[in-house]
């Protein structure tokens, strides 16, 4: 990768977590809910770049907020991947090890890409 290109990448990557908050369309009740699901132990980060249910919930509400999450991501990372001529999936990936990875609170868990959860 060109050096250019790696510097493109990097903005587009840090420019996706600055507007992170502003693309989550989430409203702070539900934010509040997957903090609290996070918290314990029921939602997780995926190495893709995406919110999922670590354990079977019944809670629709919860259900709907871990999906707008998940839809705001798709539209950050989509525009990303635009804007740095990478795919989504590489977007979704760059953003998670660089914005997400290092932003999980201790005991949260998260999904590695050999699709094993751990706890950090």
């Amino acid at each position: 990768m060109t050096f250019r290109k790696l510097f493109v990448v990097t903005a587009a990557v840090a420019a996706l977590g600055v507007a992170a908050g502003a693309a989550f369309a989430q409203t702070a009740q539900q934010k509040s809910l997957v903090d609290a699901a996070k918290a314990r132990g029921e939602v997780g980060e995926l190495a893709t770049g995406y919110l999922a249910f670590r354990t079977s919930s019944a809670d629709a509400a919860l259900a709907a907020a871990v999906e707008a999450v998940n839809e705001g991501r798709r539209q950050a990372y989509a525009r990303a991947a635009q804007e740095t001529g990478v795919s989504v999936d590489v977007a979704a990936a760059r953003a998670f090890e660089t914005i997400v990875l290092p932003r999980i609170s201790s005991g949260q868990w998260y999904r590695n890409a050999q699709g094993q959860w751990v706890q950090r």
